[in-house]
Formats: structure tokens, sequence, C-alpha cells
């Protein structure tokens, strides 16, 4: 059964851990022009083929292109295009975001309850290699959000370590499951449909929270951390490039592994790298 046409939850607010759910259907999108389109293409069948798929740009993949944002009807009539123009430089982003996706540490596989999953001495080690990492590019990190899980919350508590005065937010946004049904399927691994339906849903709204370029108001790049999860990061790039989401398991991330996602403020998104774990020494690194 494909999940691309399932019905999955986008949230809308958060705060606190507690978010507020508003059903959408994840798959099938209109197409977008490259220039902000504010209607689907036509002819063919673009308006109707799932994102990703169509070697076409959604450049309002996260509706936040500017033509969205406004209400056309409202133009005033006297100044038209004059007004138009402004009301739309009020809604362009101006800053680029900088997303850097980070998988938790080796831990404990042992572990009955989450609990109980903390760090390995290894995992621990590899948590310090990964923060001294981040400390060396030499960047303004905004914050640190992460799954609130014990081996993310474990993994965070080292690396901010290293980034004295970073802020940490956990959500459960983040927390490991089962995105959507991969293609192909894999033997080792089968979720039961109901994991799919409940993950997925909690995981597309992580990515509707926090994966969207700059807000208007933001005057400055911004550099974020996540420490989150294996499934949940591969998710996310896949969304955020606008490839076809079910290939998520196609990829494979050390831990303490660094993804590095570019958003532009025209909507343009860039992957930097993609697991990096070449800071590491060989036998630190692992990836269970």
């Amino acid at each position: 059964m494909s999940f691309r046409r399932a019905l999955a939850l986008a949230a809308c607010g958060l705060a606190g851990g507690s978010v507020l759910f508003s059903a959408v259907v994840v798959g099938k999108q209109p197409a977008r022009g490259g220039g902000g389109d504010a209607e689907p293409r036509t002819g063919g069948s673009a308006a109707t083929r799932p994102a990703g798929t169509g070697g076409y740009w959604d450049s309002n993949w996260d509706r936040r292109e500017p033509l969205a944002l406004i209400n056309l009807k409202k133009k005033n009539e006297e100044t038209g295009e004059e007004e138009l123009a402004s009301r739309l430089d009020h809604c362009k982003a101006k800053a680029t975001r900088h997303i850097f996706l980070i998988r938790h540490s080796q831990y404990n596989l042992d572990g009955r309850a989450d609990k109980d999953r903390t760090l390995t001495p290894l995992g621990r080690e590899q948590a310090e290699l990964t923060g001294h990492r981040l400390a060396s590019l030499g960047l303004k990190f905004d914050q640190i959000i992460h799954s609130s899980m014990t081996r993310a919350t474990e993994t965070t508590e080292i690396i901010s370590k290293h980034l004295p005065g970073v802020k940490k937010i956990s959500t459960d946004l983040l927390r490991e499951g089962a995105p959507i049904e991969p293609d192909p399927p894999v033997s080792h691994w089968k979720p039961e449909a109901v994991q799919y339906y409940e993950d997925g849903a909690r995981i597309e709204a992580a990515f509707r929270n926090f994966i969207h370029r700059a807000d208007a108001k933001q005057e400055e790049d911004s550099y974020e951390i996540f420490v989150c999860h294996a499934n949940v990061i591969r998710y996310i790039v896949c969304r955020a490039l606008q490839f076809p989401p079910e290939g998520w398991l196609r990829m494979s991330l050390n831990n303490g592994s660094i993804t590095h996602l570019v958003i532009r403020p025209n909507g343009r998104v860039a992957l930097r790298t993609l697991g990096d774990t070449g800071f590491m020494p060989p036998d630190k690194i692992t990836r269970t």
C-alpha cells in the first residue's frame, strides 16, 4: 500500500511540546512555475504529478512564496501594481537558513525502555567529536532543537558543551519513527501500517514546522542544529529536495553524522553534506 496519498497531520503551532494539528493530504501537490506562479501549470498532466517525480520544482513547497501570502483581490485600485510590488516585497524572505541535522550517537540497543537506551562510551566519544567539529566551523549557532528521546538528549548535552550559550529546545516531533512506507520495501523492517499512519503524521509535522525558508522579518542568516534520528533526517532530506519521500531508506547515516541543508530566501534548497563523519577516526564510526 502506498502512503503518499495517505492523510497526514501538519503542525500549525508548537509550544512546550504541545502541537495543534490540521489535516492535509501529503503527496500530490500542484506544480508551480519557477517564478512562483500562483496557479498550477496547464497542459499535459504536470498539475497532477506527485512532487518529486515530474522533474519540476515546486517554488511554493513551504507555502511561503510571497504571491501565496497576499490576497490579490484586495489590491488597491488607485495604486495598482505599485502597491502589489510593495506588498510582495514585504512578504519576501531576506535571509538564508542553514540547517544542521545531527544523528544521535551510538546507544545501548539492549535497553527495554527509552530511558534505558543511553549512549555507550563510544557514543559519548562520538558526540564529543561532533561537538568539536561544529564548534570548529566558527559559526554563530542560533539554537539546538533536539528529539526528546534519551539518546538524542544525551547527544545534545555533550555537543552543547562545545557551543556555550546556544539555547536548547526539546520536542517530541523529532522522535524516531516510521515516516512512510519505503520503496523498495525491505524484509528486515516491517512496521505495522498504523505505525506509518501515526509516526508519519508526526514526522511530516516536524518537517513543516522546522524546514522552510526564513521569515520575512529575519534580517540575518541563521545557523540551527537539529539533533534527532536517522529515519527522521532521511525523510526530511527527501522532502526538502522534493525527491520521492518513499526513497528515504535508500540512504544510510552514521552515528553522530552531520547533514547540512541550506534554504535560500527564494525557497531554493541545497544539500551541502549528507551524513558527514569524515571528522571521526575510522575506528570511531558506527551505524547502529
